[in-house]
């Protein structure tokens, strides 16, 4: 377990950190880079659960996506070694099981679509769109890393299912899609 003790330590000082491995890198490298913007996916979903409180099944699964994300962020924080001095925490395909799950049991509760979603409705579903599209991004920079250095293939399709599930959601909080914002093609011509 983490205990803290300082919260400022002066080592990046100098534009590097610390990887979880001990391996210093520059803050701009593109490990820190994927790792970095999974945090910001995590406090996203934070702001969108401020919304979801009346609802403990969507507040539920955000908590859980939560505490992935850390797992997640603690996953690309630490590259692949032959023989680590402490096993790293990796993201599992049972968490990528778990959310496939999730959408299957939310997406039979919805209409199907008849066209794109903008982003809006609820305050919850506003803030999940966002959190949606942030997740995007760090699988953008997870799967650049991935040409240069082994990811795991599971935080892979982890973050790819998240984004899914974040939207599966988003519509469920709109009223099971009946708040949902549609897309109107041309429509303001």
């Amino acid at each position: 377990m983490v205990k803290l003790t300082r919260i400022y330590t002066r080592g990046g000082d100098r534009g590097e950190t610390s990887l979880g491995n001990g391996a210093r890198v520059p803050k701009h490298d593109l490990r820190v880079a994927a790792y970095g913007t999974v945090d910001e996916a995590n406090a996203v979903v934070g702001l969108a659960r401020l919304h979801t409180r009346n609802d403990a099944d969507a507040d539920s699964m955000l908590a859980r996506v939560q505490n992935d994300l850390f797992d997640l962020g603690a996953d690309l924080c630490t590259p692949e070694e032959a023989e680590p001095k402490y096993p790293p925490l990796r993201i599992l395909d049972s968490q990528v099981d778990r959310l496939e799950r999730e959408i299957d049991a939310m997406n039979g509760e919805l209409a199907p679509l008849t066209s794109f979603i903008l982003p809006g409705g609820s305050p919850a579903a506003a803030h999940l769109h966002l959190a949606r599209t942030v997740v995007r991004r760090a699988e953008r920079l997870m799967t650049e890393l991935a040409l240069h250095e082994p990811v795991n293939p599971a935080a892979v399709k982890y973050a790819n299912r998240l984004s899914d599930h974040l939207f599966v959601l988003s519509r469920r909080l709109n009223g099971n899609g009946a708040a949902d914002v549609l897309w109107v093609p041309g429509g303001n011509r």
